[in-house]
Order: C-alpha cells, then structure tokens, then sequence
C-alpha cells in the first residue's frame, strides 16, 4: 500500500511539472531616441612648467585661482565645478643635463546653458587654462528619454515575438521574465576651433552639440500558445 502510494504521489508530481513547463519565446528588443544636447561638461587643464618645484606649484595653484574665480563671478554653482587631477611631476632633460617640474591641475565645469560655451571658454583661456582635454554632452531630460527608449524596447520585442510565433502557425501569452541588457548613449563628436585662444570674440560660434541617441536593451520571455 505504501509503495502505491509513493508511485501515485511521483505521478501527480511528475504531472504537474509537466503542465508548469511551458514553452517560451525569448526575444532581444532595441528601442532608439534621438535627443538634442542641452548640457555641456568642459574637461580641461593648467600646466606649469619650471626648474623649482615649489616655485612651479605655486604658480599653478595661483592660475587654477584664477580660473575658479572666473567661474564664480559668472555665477556658476559651485556643484557644477570639479578639480579631477592634480599632479607635479618631476622630469630629466637628456639636452641640458638637467631637472625641471611640471604641475598640472584638471577641472570639469558643467554649462546648463549651451549658448553660454563660448563666451565661458574665452574668458576660460583668458584667465588661465592652456589645455582642453575634451568635453561630454548631456541633456537634463535623460531619464525621461532612457524610460522612453527602455518603452520602445519592450514594444519592440513583443512586436517581434509576434511576428515569430505567427511564422509557426501560434501566438504569444503574457510576458513572464523581462530583463534590461543595457543603455547607451554614444557621444557626438564636437568640433572645437583652437583660434578662440586668439580671439575673445564671443560672437563666433564654436560647438557643433549635434544628437545624442540613447539606445536600450530589453530581453523578455513571452509564452507561446497555441
């Protein structure tokens, strides 16, 4: 009796997992937005160079002084002002058989508004910066367009489920994982004209914002009926 009751309990159980397997369909969805930059970070730097290492550090700090106080009289947050790096490195010239020191500091400033960048980078290199390491566009709705393109994702990859499925002949249920591979937004190339060094014309026109594309990933499993 026992025996019986043991194989009538590894039946039921066996049943029951067989109609808990279901089969699925998993699909790999992209959604795509297209944005307009309204925001601009700016990566640059101080370097000094000379053959006493206090000396040059002291000039360096008293130019990164000036650039910081520039930014403050025009009335950028301190939160969006940032020093990346600060390094003194001390170099052997083969030629002269001598030491000098080079200092070097980097900061990131953050414009809310582009159509300030090129008034902000002339008066930038006037006070001080000699090296321009870059900048990284950004837009202040970006949630918005990433919860936008993670959307589209998902519709994409329902639309492609069903496109499948009826290929077989069968359809597609409710969805019952779904799983965010990743966003990503490629940086445009801007185009930055080094004569605004020469010239403190704020009128010329330097940056080319271009588009952000925010691009998401969505994976989901949807069942597949009959």
């Amino acid at each position: 009796m026992k025996s019986i009751l043991i194989l009538a309990i590894t039946a039921m159980t066996t049943m029951a997992s067989a109609q808990a397997i279901q089969p699925t369909v998993n699909i790999t969805g992209e959604g795509e937005v297209v944005a307009v930059p309204d925001e601009v970070t700016i990566r640059m730097g101080v370097q000094t160079e000379g053959k006493d290492a206090k000396t040059v550090k002291a000039e360096n700090d008293t130019s990164v002084d000036k650039v910081l106080d520039y930014l403050l009289k025009m009335n950028i947050p301190q939160n969006q002002v940032q020093t990346e790096y600060v390094n003194l490195n001390k170099n052997y010239d083969y030629n002269t058989k001598t030491y000098n020191y080079r200092a070097s500091q980097t900061i990131s400033v953050k414009l809310k508004d582009l159509s300030n960048y090129d008034k902000i980078m002339a008066g930038l290199l006037s006070s001080g910066i000699n090296t321009i390491n870059g900048v990284e566009f950004s837009s202040s709705k970006m949630e918005a367009y990433e919860a936008e393109a993670r959307k589209k994702a998902i519709a994409n990859a329902k639309a492609k489920a069903q496109e499948y499925a009826q290929v077989l002949g069968q359809g597609i249920g409710k969805a019952i994982t779904i799983a965010e591979l990743g966003t990503s937004v490629p940086q445009p190339q801007p185009m930055y004209k080094m004569a605004m060094a020469e010239s403190a014309d704020s009128t010329q026109r330097t940056l080319a914002p271009g588009e952000l594309t925010i691009t998401s990933k969505i994976q989901v499993s949807f069942i597949l009926t009959e």
